[in-house]
């Protein structure tokens, strides 16, 4: 079959956005493997799948597979880049978008052509809830990783995460300990990575190893992660900017209880057609 697609990126993190609405299609592992394949395919961090909803209620269902062909819970950059592909190719003409994803509903607004704000919902902490095989809930877990003692953040996103904080992202050693945390025995579903440096009380730079995937330029859970890690710890105060290799990120959090906004840029790089 032949399959349209349009390649776009949020800060640098890349994606395959396809609408399944006008088209007929059902992605299997194998043809995520292919599109995210950087060498034989069209070459992606994460397949983005728009999709009829399954409750009225709501307007899209939104589908995401990481660049290995599992499907995950949720992609903040990539919900900004549904949005606007939504909007672009005319399947809505709405500018506050609800979505139903494998992590719940949630609710995208288009300020302009190019940001998008998200709301990525409430941070879970309870370690059944994230999932994390701890005792009980804490600010701060430690782990033993490749020999070495670490205290880390672990929450929830909508997927899971774990936040290192470093003293300097670039000599971080994001190579090493990212795909051994990923797999660590106490994530059972294994984990996204992060690694923060905390530049003032509203700024961090950020790197993520994403579950599935590797290091990626840009990732928006992780960021509201790290932000919410960082305010839970008292080293950053509300609204955080987020650098990343791939671009900046505003994230917002106003506590506990309370939902976390993501606000950053989407592009679109080009549209084309794949035989799959």
């Amino acid at each position: 079959m032949q399959l349209k697609f349009t390649k776009m990126h949020g800060a640098g993190n890349d994606f395959v956005v396809i609408d399944l609405i006008s088209q007929r299609y059902r992605l299997r592992p194998r043809d995520v493997r292919t599109l995210a394949d950087r060498h034989r395919g069209v070459g992606c961090d994460q397949v983005l799948v728009v999709e009829a909803p399954q409750s009225p209620e709501v307007d899209f269902r939104y589908r995401i597979y990481n660049a290995d062909g599992g499907e995950v819970e949720q992609c903040g950059n990539g919900a900004r880049c549904f949005a606007r592909f939504v909007r672009e190719k005319k399947l809505t003409s709405k500018r506050v978008i609800t979505v139903e994803t494998a992590a719940g509903v949630i609710e995208l607004r288009v300020h302009n052509r190019d940001d998008v704000e998200v709301d990525m919902g409430v941070p879970v902490f309870e370690p059944a809830a994230i999932p994390f095989k701890a005792p009980q809930r804490a600010d701060s877990y430690s782990l033993q990783a490749d020999g070495t003692a670490l205290e880390i953040g672990a929450l929830s996103m909508g997927n899971p995460h774990a936040v290192l904080r470093v003293d300097d992202v670039d000599t971080a050693p994001v190579e090493r300990l990212g795909p051994l945390l990923e797999v660590h025995e106490d994530f059972p579903q294994r984990v996204n990575v992060g690694f923060m440096q905390v530049v003032s009380e509203q700024e961090i730079r950020l790197r993520v190893f994403e579950r599935g995937v590797g290091e990626t330029l840009a990732c928006g859970t992780g960021a509201c992660a790290a932000v919410v890690y960082g305010i839970s710890r008292g080293w950053l105060q509300d609204p955080v900017t987020v650098e990343l290799p791939g671009g900046k990120l505003s994230i917002s959090w106003a506590g506990f209880d309370q939902s976390v906004v993501m606000t950053g840029p989407t592009a679109v790089v080009f549209e084309g057609t794949i035989k799959i």
